[in-house]
C-alpha cells in the first residue's frame, strides 16, 4: 500500500534470514518472483550504496545487530521498497554518533518529491540534517501546534509547555 513504519524499538525475527525477509517483502510488493540469484544481484548494490556488510544477509533479522545496524537495515528496506508514506518513530534513539549521522544522511538521500516522511522525535538533532516542511507538536494525541522550524527553536529553548 506504499506505507512504511519504522518503530522506535526494532524487533528481532529469529529463524528468518535477512535475505529471505527482504526478498519476500520485495516480491510481495512488486508482484514479482525474483529468484535467489536475481534478488542477490538486485540487493547487493543497494547494500553497497548504504555501506551495509553483505554477510548481514545470512543472519537472522536484527538478531545481534546494533542499533545503528538495525536502522541501516530499515534504510535498506526503504530503498528497496520505495514507499510513498514513511513513518519513522524515534529513528534517532539508540544510535552512536557515527550511526546517527549515517542514518540522517540516508534519510536525506531517500527524501524526494515522490514520498512523505513523518518523523516522530523528542530530540531535534536529526532535523539539522533533514529538510522539514511542517512541524507539529502533539499533546495527548492531538495536534496543539503547527508551523515551521521556528517551533523547534521555541521548544528547544522553552520546552513543550
Amino acid at each position: 500500500m506504499g506505507i512504511f513504519v519504522a518503530f522506535q524499538t526494532i524487533p528481532e525475527i529469529k529463524g528468518v534470514k535477512l535475505f529471505e525477509f527482504l526478498r519476500s517483502i520485495y516480491n510481495a510488493q512488486t508482484d514479482q518472483n525474483l529468484s535467489f540469484i536475481q534478488f542477490k544481484k538486485h540487493i547487493l548494490p543497494l547494500m553497497d550504496e548504504l555501506r551495509i556488510a553483505h554477510e548481514f544477509l545470512w543472519r537472522d533479522v536484527n538478531v545481534g545487530f546494533s542499533g545503528g545496524e538495525r536502522r541501516k537495515i530499515e534504510m535498506l528496506q526503504l530503498k528497496l521498497l520505495n514507499p510513498k508514506y514513511i513513518f519513522l518513530d524515534e529513528v534517532d534513539s539508540g544510535l552512536d554518533v557515527d550511526a546517527f549521522r549515517d542514518v540522517a544522511e540516508m534519510i536525506r538521500e531517500l527524501n524526494s518529491p515522490d514520498n512523505c516522511f513523518i518523523i516522530i522525535t523528542h530530540y531535534f538533532s536529526i532535523l539539522d540534517y533533514i529538510p522539514v516542511d511542517t512541524v507539529y507538536v502533539l499533546e495527548a494525541g492531538k495536534v496543539v501546534r503547527e508551523g515551521g522550524m521556528e517551533i523547534v527553536g521555541e521548544v528547544k529553548e522553552k520546552g513543550f509547555n
